[in-house]
């Protein structure tokens, strides 16, 4: 076939011959040998200096292009622009070793800590609200939103590289990074103090390691082959250290190797059958270099922050009492005092910190739903302090001597003393769950005859010891009701108008679920002089890594999950490829000036648009394909399925799944999926402009001394081909997104203000800006 026939052929017409076969590539990028490099090194003589400088010289602009769009005007505002609140903050708390909790890996608050501590600041600025002043508290904030940026314009020649290393043509690679560099969104995230210019950088990376590793598939096991396979897991590593959704990354590098690895198990594949100790090998490699070794990084990341967090702070009453020993200065465990036997005391709950409280009002006959109730005098939860929330700690036998401590797994009587009436659980529904049991109180004379079963409760201190010491504050419990073993609970929901909106209480039959913890606030009966209040010098103990790690980590997963609660700027994902909404960043009233979270609509819409086309594209193909009617050569397919298609999955898999997530999503949830589908429309670029079909295979010529042309890259293998439409194409569509990025920048930048005009202007779909009237 020469290149002036037509592209569409019968598949019958024209049989493969060897060479065709060998000259399929079933990856992103053709392997390496002797002859090619030979080759491609006579046609870089003939061609003069200009087959690699091109893109050299290219990658050099667009890295001094990204750092300055990402630089510019970096100090304005000088003011807490929106989640630097809370990455500004830890930052601070880091440099002053004060133990926070966050719902996010260690690793991007480590990186701002450490350009806090580059410049010597302190950590005293707390970032408290929005709109603080950095001037005023002496904050070096533009060496804290240096790292992002620094990041976020290094992404840009990773993009281009991903490209070139792929072996698409100048084009391509050109129009892949542009629509990255001037994407007001990836501009916006990375000129502030905010995690995600660290993620996608660490994204880019990955995916260009495992590009520059699979490149080398023909030669594993080699020092280079190794590098980019443990660089790949690194790179991972890197993503799941910053946040959780670097699982995305992990599948899209997981879905490459499973294919990988399918292919090496095929007895036919051209390179020969392998073994199976050596597809072991294989397998092992992998397994080590991008699980094994990366979870390792990611454990390192954790025992430096807990290596630095050695003082007591806002974040213990996320941890245990155990985990909170470890800390220095920590209140809780130095107030912590051992509770006796005839004590008052006043029960909090640790979730909802409600008091356990009663008064002598009953419950109704029947409930809404005509379920009916013991008409028992209420137990309810009170956020106030308040006298009907003490009740005295009783033994089970009245001859115990006062002055005797309540230890771990110890039965217990707990009477309510302004009624002078006893806890109680039995087996009548709850008010508002029919499954839970409810909770009140009897009088004394029922608790010490008929009812007195009824009123044993076990005192069960989490994570406690045999014959441990039952103390406030840092004793937190579980209560068991003996007979029926259910754990006493709470939640959010009030009750209505008859228990005045107070918290509903109730037993749980889940005794595992970690809101049934409770712990005694205070001591009421304690005399203010009495020996019991006398602080000791407390040492700081030590707890086992892992043990504070998994501790960690359930707490993190938990709350991570529990961000379900509605944000005025919180959006769905089928908005982010269309860019339907934006989110508010930043207002200055005197100035009209405002920063709005908002991508390039005009280069969002064209990559949303070619995601359409790409599986258009591959849905037509198959059908021509079942038709008898093969439309493209090889080369073509296959750098369509899998170069292409390896991005089209990075694209799937970083946003997909945020469709099955119930917590807040914004629209910077988007951008690793974003930058992956630059990465898809620069790759169609090549296919939709470059129409006329490569050579897959030319013999050599004996005669004229013309070497065999084999599976050479896109860019060598197009050499003789005209490529002005693809240089056309590319400037139109740069030209256009350079124009949607500067009509868009008072928005990115925060100035200059706009009018009333002008921000209407800019409303393209309704976009809910500030100052618009």
């Amino acid at each position: 076939m020469s290149g002036q026939q037509g592209s569409v052929r019968k598949r019958k017409d024209v049989p493969i011959t060897p060479k065709a076969k060998d000259a399929f590539a079933t990856g992103i990028a053709a392997p390496r040998d002797a002859e090619l490099d030979a080759l491609v090194k006579a046609k870089l003589e003939n061609r003069g200096p200009g087959v690699e400088w091109d893109y050299r010289i290219a990658i050099t602009l667009i890295t001094i292009l990204a750092f300055i769009t990402r630089f510019w005007g970096i100090s304005h505002p000088n003011e807490v622009v929106f989640d630097e609140v809370h990455f500004g903050k830890f930052a601070s708390y880091y440099l002053e070793r004060t133990y926070f909790f966050d719902v996010h890996p260690p690793l991007g608050k480590l990186l701002f800590a450490l350009m806090g501590w580059f410049v010597g600041y302190d950590g005293h600025f707390h970032f408290e609200n929005i709109g603080d002043s950095y001037i005023d508290n002496k904050v070096p904030y533009v060496a804290f939103r240096a790292m992002p940026a620094f990041l976020g314009a290094l992404t840009v020649p990773v993009v281009f590289d991903i490209m070139w290393e792929s072996g698409y043509t100048l084009p391509a690679c050109i129009l892949s990074a542009g629509l990255v560099l001037f994407d007001n969104a990836h501009i916006g995230q990375t000129r502030l103090i905010l995690l995600d210019a660290g993620l996608i950088f660490a994204m880019a990376c990955s995916l260009l390691c495992y590009v520059k590793f699979y490149k080398l598939r023909h030669e594993p096991f080699g020092r280079k082959w190794w590098k980019w396979l443990l660089l790949t897991g690194f790179s991972l590593s890197c993503i799941m250290s910053i946040k959780y959704i670097g699982t995305f990354s992990f599948v899209t590098i997981g879905t490459a190797v499973a294919i990988d690895l399918w292919d090496l198990l095929d007895s036919k594949r051209r390179q020969g059958a392998l073994t199976l100790p050596e597809f072991g090998k294989h397998f092992v490699a992998r397994a080590f270099a991008l699980i094994i070794a990366p979870f390792f990084f990611y454990l390192f990341w954790f025992q430096v922050h807990f290596a630095i967090l050695t003082r007591s702070g806002p974040g213990d009453d996320f941890m245990s009492p155990e985990f909170q020993e470890t800390l220095s200065d920590n209140v809780m465990l130095a107030n912590a005092v051992t509770i006796n036997y005839y004590d008052n005391i006043q029960i909090k709950h640790k979730e909802t910190s409600g008091f356990l409280h009663s008064h002598p009002d009953k419950y109704p006959l029947r409930y809404d739903d005509g379920r009916v109730s013991s008409q028992g005098q209420q137990v309810t939860g009170y956020p106030f302090a308040d006298a009907n929330n003490h009740w005295q700690i009783l033994p089970l036998n009245s001859n115990e001597v006062l002055g005797q401590p309540v230890r771990n797994n110890e039965v217990v009587r707990l009477r309510h003393v302004v009624t002078n009436t006893m806890l109680l659980s039995h087996d009548v529904a709850s008010p508002y769950y029919p499954t839970n049991q409810e909770f009140t109180t009897v009088p004394m004379e029922d608790a010490l005859t008929e009812r007195y079963n009824d009123t044993l409760f076990e005192i069960r201190i989490e994570n406690g010891k045999a014959n441990q010491e039952f103390k406030s504050l840092s004793g937190q419990f579980k209560l068991i009701h003996n007979p029926s073993k259910v754990a006493m609970w709470t939640h959010t929901t009030p009750l209505p108008d008859w228990a005045y909106k107070q918290q509903e209480i109730n037993g749980n039959k889940n005794l595992a679920q970690s809101s049934n913890v409770w712990f005694v606030d205070s001591i009421p009966s304690i005399p203010t002089d009495s020996e019991r209040l006398i602080k000791k010098e407390r040492q700081v103990k030590s707890v086992p890594f892992l043990k504070k790690w998994f501790e960690l980590q359930r707490a993190m997963f938990y709350h991570n999950n529990a961000l379900t609660s509605s944000h005025p700027y919180a959006s769905e994902p089928f908005v982010w490829p269309f860019l339907l909404r934006g989110v508010s960043f930043w207002t200055q009233n005197d100035t009209r000036q405002q920063i709005y979270f908002l991508g390039n609509p005009l280069g969002w819409w064209l990559a949303s648009s070619l995601l359409a086309v790409y599986v258009g594209i591959i849905a037509a193909d198959q059908l021509s394909l079942r038709r008898g009617v093969d439309a493209l050569d090889t080369r073509t397919r296959s750098r369509l399925y899998n170069s292409t298609g390896f991005f089209f999955i990075a694209w799937a898999t970083h946003y997909l799944p945020f469709y099955v997530m119930g917590r807040q999503l914004f629209l910077h949830h988007y951008l690793p999926a974003h930058l992956a589908s630059a990465l898809v429309t620069g790759a169609l670029l090549e296919f939709i402009f470059n129409v006329e079909p490569v050579i897959d295979d030319v013999q050599a010529n004996k005669k004229t001394g013309t070497p065999a042309k084999k599976h050479l890259p896109a860019r060598e293998k197009l050499v003789g081909q005209n490529l002005m439409a693809s240089w056309a194409a590319v400037v139109v569509i740069l030209t256009i997104v350079i124009g949607g990025w500067y009509y868009f920048l008072p928005l990115t930048y925060g100035y200059p203000g706009l009018d009333v005009a002008q921000v209407n202007a800019r409303k393209w779909l309704g976009y809910d800006l500030h100052f618009a009237k």
